[in-house]
């Protein structure tokens, strides 16, 4: 198996070079060179498996010789060990034909954990194998920073630093960047917006001095190991609900198009999904875009759903990828005029070919706020902001009813808690585990929007 650049200028490599390497050195993110396909009696014999299982069956195709059976066997196992529920990915019905994917049960109480906690046992492993050790940069909305800085707290081959946007994350997000003691892990409070962080670590990359001397690694999702950890519960939900005897939908609560993504390489596998649903908020980009052709950035307003305040979805780049059709130079010039004038059209023919691919709705902050209060009133369970935007969107978007409609909830509840109570009522609670995390001392630096300043503290604070 091999992975190549989404801007065509980048060596291939193989999946332990590519999970490694992050973003390519031409700027482009790494995607396999062909998706393995699953026959449908593949698929069915998912059913009745633990997730690990599952998952060491979709994802074995796509990391050649990387690991061994038994040391990837041995990989999947530790990662999702700190999962407290037996099926690690639960499924729970709202409405007749309704579900939402509780992807919370991890560490860090989001969707982040599934892939990440995996990410740092493969990363372990494969350091450990090369005597190396690596400096891991990030940028977050929220959840991937924590989520992070859980699966590498403490490893001697690993620093960690991640940049966030100065107080444009909920106060449990931070704090769970903030608070823990070990001292590889470093948060950084950028005065500016999600975009601005994600800038920043993509012009560290593109810095290729800097990049060799401190070894940078990336973990968010332009890695394309986070994508391929999210293939999996797409898979095994759809199997739990009857694929591959029949189709799924699917609706997503969509910031840097990585966890939608995901269910697209997982509908290119063979899974029989019917509908993907961008489910975005008032940063409605991609919706836009779906709708008009053009994508354009008109810039980032706070919302309840922090996670989702983002205009440039780097994940994007990798669907592009396919509509241009594995063009990497016309890739290029796009990512190009997007940076220069903020602001791309599509053509027609891949125009076409995304509205085919996907639906699309805008769920605003009334909405979400009101369809909270709705679950919570009709079946008694809680949802977070971004879980309810994905809910409110299948409303509106899901096509054939006769269809189940998943919705992927990408958070708990507690990591939102004024906005929960503000819409229901209740005020969700923290796990027991977590109970102290508002008593624990925070670690932070707040550093300016400057790709020299963030680059001298990383270097300053790298072991």
């Amino acid at each position: 198996m091999r992975y190549i650049s989404t801007r065509g200028q980048a060596p291939e490599l193989d999946f332990e070079a590519a999970m490694l390497t992050g973003l390519a050195r031409d700027g482009g993110l790494y995607v396999p060179e062909t998706v393995p396909a699953m026959r449908p009696a593949e698929i069915a014999a998912l059913a009745g498996l633990s997730y690990e299982d599952a998952a060491f069956r979709v994802m074995r195709p796509f990391i050649g010789d990387c690991f061994s059976d038994d040391a990837f066997r041995a990989i999947i196992a530790r990662a999702y060990a700190a999962f407290p529920h037996p099926a690690r990915c639960p499924l729970v019905q709202i409405g007749p034909n309704d579900w939402v994917l509780e992807l919370h049960h991890g560490p860090t109480l989001a969707f982040k954990d599934v892939a990440m906690q995996l990410i740092g046992q493969m990363f372990e492993t494969v350091l450990a194998r090369r005597g190396e050790r690596v400096t891991i940069v990030g940028a977050t909305s929220g959840d991937t920073g924590s989520a992070a800085i859980e699966a590498f707290r403490g490893l001697d081959a690993v620093d960690v630093v991640i940049l966030y946007p100065h107080g444009r994350v909920s106060e449990v997000q931070r704090r769970q960047m903030t608070t823990p003691a070990e001292p590889n892990v470093h948060a950084l409070a950028v005065e500016g917006t999600f975009d601005d962080c994600q800038a920043l670590v993509k012009g560290m990359f593109n810095d290729f001095a800097f990049r060799d001397e401190v070894g940078l690694a990336a973990v968010n999702s332009i890695n394309w190991a986070r994508v391929l950890a999210q293939v999996v519960y797409y898979i095994t939900a759809a199997v739990s609900l009857g694929a591959p005897h029949r189709a799924v939908s699917f609706s997503v609560p969509t910031g840097n198009f990585g966890d939608i993504f995901a269910g697209h390489i997982a509908r290119r596998m063979g899974l029989p999904i019917e509908t993907l649903v961008i489910a975005t908020n008032e940063n409605d980009i991609l919706h836009r875009t779906l709708e008009t052709g053009v994508y354009e950035s008109r810039g980032v307003v706070a919302t309840i759903a922090p996670s989702m305040d983002i205009q440039v979805s780097s994940n994007f780049e990798r669907l592009l990828f396919e509509l241009y059709g594995a063009d990497g130079q016309a890739v290029a010039t796009a990512m190009d005029e997007l940076k220069s004038t903020g602001r791309f059209a599509l053509p027609q023919g891949a125009r076409e070919a995304l509205r085919a691919g996907f639906a699309s709705a805008r769920v605003d902050r009334d909405e979400a706020m009101t369809t909270i209060a709705r679950l919570h009133r009709e079946t008694g369970i809680v949802l977070d902001p971004h879980t309810a935007i994905g809910v409110a969107a299948a409303g509106h978007a899901r096509g054939d009813a006769a269809v189940p409609m998943v919705t992927l909830g990408t958070a708990h509840a507690a990591k939102f808690p004024d906005a929960v109570e503000q819409a229901c009522g209740l005020r969700p609670a923290l796990p027991a585990r977590m109970a102290d995390l508002y008593d624990r001392p925070e670690r932070v630096t707040v550093v300016a929007n400057d790709l020299a300043a963030v680059e001298a503290l990383v270097r300053e604070r790298r072991r």
